[in-house]
């Protein structure tokens, strides 16, 4: 993997003119391919942007968007500004840690999910809200967290396997139901 992962970096270095001031703009595209940084992406933007490795670990850590570590396939956030802290939130928080096996800032074990909280999503009058991949859900009690996440537990491949059988089942009762007419 690592070779392939130094071979995409040359790539979006090269995307960027191999330009140092387009450092935040590297980490960011990086980021968009591996959903996270790896060691080796860094390593390899330092030796081809010659700016020092402690320059790109300042700037990865500084920014909260950058991640360090691998992050789940689903990014779910919980907003905990205000409106939703005196409505739940925390309630929440702890209901997905329990339910994901890890903290806001982490990982699911599986890599399904990575769990986060920000202090305001800008959607008040919902209170409280998650946010799984930007999809909003808004007035979500502990109870209700447990549907969220089984809704995006379900691997793609089994949610189209499921809409051709509907699809398949709807096809063979009006076939059925047309030959009872006809007779």
């Amino acid at each position: 993997m690592a070779a392939k992962v130094v071979g995409t970096v040359k790539q979006i270095v090269r995307d960027h003119k191999r330009d140092p001031g387009d450092l935040i703009g590297i980490l960011q595209d990086i980021q968009a391919k591996y959903r996270y940084l790896p060691r080796e992406a860094l390593d390899e933007v330092s030796k081809s942007l010659k700016v020092p490795i402690n320059r790109i670990y300042a700037l990865s850590t500084f920014f909260r968007a950058f991640y360090l570590e691998p992050r789940g396939k689903h990014d779910c956030v919980v907003c905990t500004g205000t409106a939703c802290h005196v409505r739940g939130a925390g309630r929440i928080v702890d209901e997905l840690s329990r339910l994901l096996h890890c903290e806001p800032g982490g990982t699911s074990p599986d890599k399904l999910f990575s769990l986060d909280t920000v202090n305001c999503l800008g959607a008040c009058a919902l209170g409280p809200v998650v946010t799984v991949d930007g999809n909003i859900h808004g007035k979500i009690t502990a109870r209700s967290v447990r549907r969220i996440i089984q809704k995006y537990e379900k691997p793609e491949g089994k949610k189209k396997d499921e809409a051709k059988k509907r699809r398949g089942s709807k096809r063979a009762k009006a076939k059925s139901t047309r030959k009872a007419r006809s007779k």
